[in-house]
């Protein structure tokens, strides 16, 4: 984390991806904060710090999210297993593991423009 945080700032973020499974409300009680302290006042001091244990927190869970890809092998008549591998690929392309295609698209020519076209009258009288 970047910058010095107090005391309470980090027990708030280590229960967040811990013990409070990610629900604000219980990250606040149980980091000891008072009832009538705002989220707004504790997230927006640390909202860079959330975001990076966020980043953190998903790449740690990655590899559990490539088990569930390869269980989807091993079974692929599991139930629900569409779905979990779904959620599975979600995550690892949000960690950053699954390639993501790109296509780049180049133009070295200029554009072309006709004159308008000519109307010839035909004359069968």
């Amino acid at each position: 984390m970047s910058k010095q945080l107090t005391e309470k700032q980090q027990a708030f973020i280590s229960v967040l991806f811990g013990e409070a499974r990610g629900d604000l409300y219980a990250a606040k009680k149980l980091a000891g904060y008072s009832s009538n302290t705002q989220l707004s006042e504790i997230t927006s001091g640390i909202k860079d710090e959330i975001i990076e244990a966020t980043k953190n927190f998903m790449a740690h869970n990655a590899p559990k999210a490539a088990y569930a890809i390869i269980s989807g092998i091993d079974d692929p008549t599991e139930l629900g297993i569409r779905d979990k591998i779904n959620a599975a690929k979600d995550l690892l392309d949000r960690s950053g593991i699954i390639k993501s295609e790109k296509m780049q698209v180049e133009n070295t020519g200029g554009v072309f423009i006709l004159p308008p076209k000519a109307v010839i009258e035909d004359d069968d009288d």
